[in-house]
């Protein structure tokens, strides 16, 4: 358990932070599995849920919560499973 002040004020940051998270790339990970149903299934909405988890994708990316490049590899092979079939 942290003693100092400042060690306390960043463990709370920590927690809050770690929550946030969680719960951000929970829905990330909703999304892409409502997309991946859809695309197998070859449903007309499916470009719209690819469009919305991508958002998903780019918003985690600027809140620093996903990196940059595995947003980018995830993006990706979602836009082929779309495209290629």
């Amino acid at each position: 358990m942290a003693n100092h002040p400042s060690a306390i004020k960043r463990m709370h940051q920590n927690e809050r932070s770690r929550v946030r998270n969680m719960s951000y790339k929970s829905g990330v990970r909703t999304a892409v599995k409502k997309f991946l149903q859809a695309a197998g299934e070859k449903s007309p909405d499916a470009p719209q849920l690819l469009r919305k988890a991508i958002s998903l994708f780019d918003k985690g990316v600027s809140k620093g919560v996903i990196h940059r490049n595995t947003a980018s590899r995830k993006v990706a092979g979602l836009s082929k499973k779309l495209h290629v079939g």
